[in-house]
């Protein structure tokens, strides 16, 4: 759980205008659509105007800012945090309907990370491939990414890892230009710094709809398609953080792999 701070030079109207850019949006176009003048929103803009607590919610949904930072945009209007953060453990039967979800996906390997893709919780099924990672890479938090492409980690495994090290790197940055997460920067250079695999894709990848995960495991070769789900409307900055992502065998050798090890074969 990180503190949200606000630094002093940052104005409610510097970060509507820095979230604005971000989205790449013009002024016209979000007052429009939060049903406030263009003049107005200028103001606010400029620091001429303070917008109520209201105000900011609508700006917010219209910009599509995450429940984290809205919290600064309220601190830099003078305003209380809107939006509560606690930790997983504490978030009750919502943690309850997240351990449900990932049960509900076995046999196949689920985990529920928060938005730089930490380990908060996993299915059974997920625990074979973590079991042996090394300890500077077992956490706690374990961060999914680094398990998978740190060469101390999954990545030996991996039979596609130049492809997938460049999936993750873009998956990364685009998480970064929705969120804004310091973290996240700082998680980018790292798995940039592993270096591009220049081991080439097998060439069977060429007609793939998705980006698959290729491993070559103790068990077999296995090859995985992944979805990510996250919860509809959320009131909880953890909650807001939160995604499943589970992967899907992409062949019938994958999933009967996967039946075996659930039961014990």
């Amino acid at each position: 759980m990180t503190a949200i701070t606000v630094r002093p030079d940052e104005t409610i109207g510097t970060l509507v205008k820095r979230w604005r850019e971000r989205r790449r949006r013009s002024q016209l176009d979000v007052s429009l659509a939060a049903d406030l003048s263009a003049k107005h929103l200028s103001y606010i803009e400029t620091g001429r105007s303070n917008p109520s607590r209201e105000m900011i919610e609508r700006i917010c949904d219209e910009l599509d800012v995450p429940l984290r930072e809205r919290n600064r945009f309220y601190l830099a209007a003078g305003f209380a945090p809107a939006h509560r953060e606690r930790p997983f453990t504490d978030l009750g039967a919502a943690a309850d309907a997240v351990r449900a979800v990932l049960t509900g996906m076995e046999p196949n390997p689920a985990v529920a990370v928060n938005v730089r893709w930490d380990l908060l919780a996993m299915n059974r099924s997920m625990q074979p491939f973590l079991a042996d990672l090394p300890t500077h890479l077992a956490g706690p938090p374990v961060n999914m990414l680094r398990a998978t492409l740190h060469p101390d980690g999954l990545a030996p495994m991996v039979r596609n890892l130049q492809q997938w090290h460049s999936h993750v790197v873009r998956r990364v940055r685009r998480q970064l230009d929705r969120t804004a997460d310091d973290g996240l920067a700082d998680l980018l250079m790292e798995l940039e710094s592993y270096g591009k695999p220049t081991s080439p894709a097998p060439a069977s990848l060429a007609d793939d709809l998705v980006v698959p995960l290729q491993l070559t495991t103790p068990y077999g070769d296995l090859d995985f398609l992944y979805a990510a789900t996250v919860f509809g409307s959320p009131r909880d900055v953890t909650l807001d953080e939160i995604a499943i992502e589970t992967f899907f065998p992409a062949n019938p050798t994958t999933a009967g792999i996967l039946s075996s090890l659930a039961n014990g074969r």
